[in-house]
C-alpha cells in the first residue's frame, strides 16, 4: 500500500454539532476490492446537512466520516480492482458503479475507531470501494468533477429516468439548490417549457433563471399555489420535482400536478414525519415515486455528461459559486443552511509537499 499513515477528516462526533477536524489514521493495507484515493476536491451535498441534524433518526455509527462526491487520483489499488489503476483520476460517488463492493474501511484516532462508508470526501486522502470510483479523462478539469458524484448525476437522472420529461412539457422543482439547478438544467436540455423553480432564497432563484428556470416564485412571501395556477391555468404540471424532503412541500407539489402528471421526490422527511396525500388520482393516470440518485449509472452516465460539458452544452464551472479548505468545512456548512452559498460549494483538500 502506498505510503499514506494518515489523513486529515471532518469527523461527525456528535448530531447537530459541528464536525470536528481530526488525523485520522489509515489502515495499514488494502483489501479486496478497496482503492486508496488521494482526495483533492469534495461537494457538499443537503444530505449531509440532514446527516448532521439526524433526519433519519439516532445514528449508530458515531464517530463517523462523511461526504460523498469527490474527485481524486489513484494511488494504489487492492486485489481485485480492476476497473481504476493507480495514477488514475476519479470522481467519487455513492451511487454503485463498476468494480467490486469491498468491505469498509476500517479507520482509528487514539486508538479509538472511526466509522466510515464505501465513499467519504471530508477527508484528503480516502480508502474506498471500487464501485464507489470512476475513472475520467486526465484534462478535465478536478474542481468540476466532483459535481458527477452526485449534483449533475441526481438531478439529469431525475429528468431522464425519473420524470422522463418531454419536449414541450410544463415541469415545476421545489428546491433550487446543486440538485435542484441541475434539474432545471436538464428541463432545459430537454425543452421542457414553462420550467417553474421555487425557493426561499433570491439568490438561488437568479442562479435557477441562468439554468433555464423560464419562471420564479419566492416561496417565503407568494403564494406559490395562486403562481402555478395564474402561468399553467388550474390544469397542474405534466411533472414535479420536490428536493426539500419538507412534508408541506411534497403535499403542495403533489396537489399542483396534473392529474395525468408525476411527483418526483429526491429529498426525504424526517424520520416521523409524513405528507398527506389524496390518493384516488394515482388509481388513474397520476404518480408519485421517490428517486434514488437519479437512478443513475456511474459507468454509463459520467462519460456522457463530460461529453456534453466538453461539447458546451453542459454548464458546470457556473455551478460552483464558493470554496473552503477543510478546516473551513463548518463555514461552508452554516453557508448552506442560510442560503447565503446559491450553487454548490466545494471543500479544496490540502497535502504535505512530499
Amino acid at each position: 500500500m502506498e505510503n499514506v499513515k494518515t489523513m486529515q477528516a471532518a469527523v461527525l462526533v456528535h448530531l447537530k454539532s459541528p464536525l470536528q477536524i481530526m488525523d485520522v489514521r489509515l489502515p495499514d493495507r488494502l483489501e479486496f476490492g478497496q482503492v486508496l484515493v488521494k482526495i483533492l476536491y469534495s461537494g457538499i451535498c443537503g444530505s449531509q446537512l440532514g446527516e448532521i441534524n439526524g433526519v433519519k433518526g439516532d445514528d449508530p455509527f458515531l464517530p463517523h466520516l462523511m461526504g460523498h462526491e469527490g474527485s481524486g487520483l489513484v494511488l494504489d489499488v487492492g486485489p481485485g480492482v480492476k476497473t481504476v489503476l493507480p495514477g488514475d483520476h476519479v470522481v467519487l460517488h455513492w451511487r454503485k458503479g463498476a468494480g467490486i463492493e469491498g468491505p469498509l474501511p476500517q479507520y482509528t484516532c487514539d486508538g479509538k475507531p472511526i466509522n466510515a462508508g464505501f465513499v467519504t470526501t471530508f477527508n484528503n486522502y480516502g480508502v474506498v470501494s471500487e464501485n464507489r470510483v470512476t475513472a475520467i479523462p486526465e484534462d478535465f478539469p478536478m474542481d468540476v468533477a466532483p459535481l458527477f458524484g452526485c449534483a449533475v448525476t441526481t438531478g439529469i437522472g431525475v429528468i431522464n429516468n425519473n420524470a422522463g420529461l418531454k419536449i414541450g412539457q410544463s415541469i415545476v422543482v421545489f428546491g433550487a439548490g446543486g440538485v435542484g439547478l441541475n434539474v432545471i438544467q436538464g428541463a432545459a436540455l430537454v425543452t421542457a417549457d414553462p420550467i417553474i423553480a421555487i425557493d426561499i432564497y433570491d439568490k438561488r432563484l437568479k442562479m435557477a433563471e441562468k439554468f433555464g428556470a423560464t419562471h420564479l416564485i419566492n416561496s417565503a412571501y407568494e403564494n406559490v399555489k395562486e403562481k402555478i395556477s395564474q402561468i399553467l391555468g388550474n390544469i397542474g404540471a405534466d411533472v414535479v420535482v420536490d428536493n426539500t424532503g419538507n412534508t408541506d412541500v411534497i403535499n403542495l407539489a403533489y396537489d399542483v400536478t396534473a392529474n395525468t402528471g408525476k411527483t418526483v421526490l429526491v429529498g426525504v422527511p424526517a424520520k416521523g414525519q409524513n405528507a398527506s396525500l389524496y390518493t384516488l388520482p394515482l388509481h388513474f393516470e397520476k404518480s408519485i415515486i421517490g428517486s434514488h440518485g437519479g437512478e443513475t449509472d456511474p459507468e454509463i452516465d459520467i462519460p456522457k455528461f463530460i461529453n456534453l460539458y466538453q461539447k458546451g452544452k453542459l454548464y458546470l464551472d457556473e455551478l460552483i459559486t464558493d470554496r473552503f479548505r477543510l478546516e473551513k468545512i463548518n463555514e461552508a456548512l452554516n453557508g448552506i443552511r442560510t442560503g447565503q452559498i446559491a450553487g454548490r460549494c466545494l471543500i479544496r483538500m490540502e497535502h504535505d509537499a512530499s
